[in-house]
């Protein structure tokens, strides 16, 4: 069994800055990619950012400039620190965490999501 707590989501107004983590912990051999994506009310859900293990990152062209994703590996925790926060970026956002397990079975992992509302 492997949990998921993501944290950090809220209100905050156009150009401000939010910081979202997630933490896994549980049967956890290794995690290796690191994710978030977003949904928007009426739309599918996108990728954010991802980081591998290696720390190999790669942005949606919309975030790029103004988000950045790390990933602390002794925690199994990812971050995303939102700058320059803007309406379009309202959403749940969600973590994705591909895990081997202690059985040394990859699974799959979504966090519960974070609502963010960013206010013009």
């Amino acid at each position: 069994q492997v949990q998921l707590v993501e944290s950090g989501g809220g209100l905050v107004q156009a150009g401000g800055s939010l910081r979202l983590s997630c933490a896994a912990s549980g049967s956890i051999f290794r995690v290796n990619v690191m994710g978030w994506h977003r949904q928007a009310p009426g739309k599918q859900r996108e990728l954010v950012a991802v980081i591998s293990r290696g720390g190999t990152i790669t942005y949606a062209d919309s975030v790029k400039g103004r988000f950045t994703i790390s990933r602390d590996n002794a925690k199994n925790t990812v971050y995303l620190q939102m700058d320059s926060l803007k309406p379009e970026d309202t959403a749940d956002y969600y973590c994705n965490l591909k895990v081997v397990t202690q059985l040394l079975t990859p699974y799959d992992y979504w966090g519960q999501g974070t609502q963010v509302t960013v206010s013009s």
